[in-house]
C-alpha cells in the first residue's frame, strides 16, 4: 500500500506501484522537476495504467456555479471564473503528460481524477468540459495512442464510492481551510 498526503488529505492506494507528490516542491526530494511548468497533486502507478491526482479544496463554490447566478453580469463572472479553473485543470494534466513523457513514463493508460470539494452536479458539469479539451480517448487518426484514457471529477463522497481500493481523507487541519 501506498499513502500519500497532500494538501490536507490522505490517500492510500492499496494496489499501487508507486505513488507519490509529484508537483513536490522541495528540492532535496526526488520527485521535484524544477522546471516551469505545472504539475498534479499526485502521480499512482499500477501494473496496468497511470493515474494523475489533482485536488482543488474549496470552501465556497458559488463563483464557480454559472447554474445558480442571480443575475447575467453575475453568470458572466461565474462563467470566466469556471473557465479559469477548467483551463487551469488542462494544463496541470498536459504539462504533467509531458514531464512523464520526458521521462518515458506514458507508456501506459493515463487516467484524471480531480477531487474538487463541488457539489455532484458543478462537479458532472466540470467534468463533462474539461473532457472534451483534455481530449479524452485517440481523437487525431494520427495518434498512437490517447492522451488521457479517461476524466473524472469527483468531491471525497463521490471518490471514496467510486474508488473503494484507494480510500481518502480528510486530515483534520484542513478541515477548517480551504483553497
Amino acid at each position: 500500500m501506498k499513502v500519500v498526503v497532500t494538501d490536507g488529505f490522505e490517500f492510500k492506494f492499496s494496489d499501487a506501484i508507486d505513488a507519490y507528490v509529484f508537483d513536490e516542491k522541495d528540492a532535496s526530494k526526488p520527485t521535484f522537476h524544477g522546471a516551469p511548468m505545472k504539475g498534479v497533486d499526485i502521480v499512482a502507478e499500477f501494473e496496468d495504467a497511470y493515474v494523475y491526482v489533482e485536488i482543488k479544496d474549496y470552501d465556497d463554490a458559488s463563483a464557480y456555479d454559472v447554474v445558480r447566478a442571480g443575475n447575467e453580469e453575475e453568470r458572466r463572472a461565474r462563467q470566466e471564473c469556471f473557465k479559469w479553473l477548467k483551463n487551469y485543470l488542462k494544463y496541470k494534466f498536459r504539462d504533467s503528460y509531458l514531464y512523464r513523457h520526458a521521462e518515458q513514463k506514458v507508456d501506459k493508460p493515463v487516467h484524471y481524477v480531480c477531487l474538487i470539494t463541488f457539489d455532484n452536479a458543478l462537479n458532472s458539469r466540470m467534468q463533462k468540459s474539461l473532457k472534451q479539451e483534455l481530449p479524452v480517448g485517440k481523437v487525431s487518426r494520427r495518434w498512437v495512442q490517447a492522451m488521457a484514457t479517461s476524466c473524472h471529477v469527483v468531491n471525497l463522497d463521490k471518490w471514496n464510492e467510486n474508488f473503494p481500493k484507494w480510500p481518502v481523507t480528510r486530515l483534520a487541519t484542513a478541515a477548517a481551510g480551504g483553497a
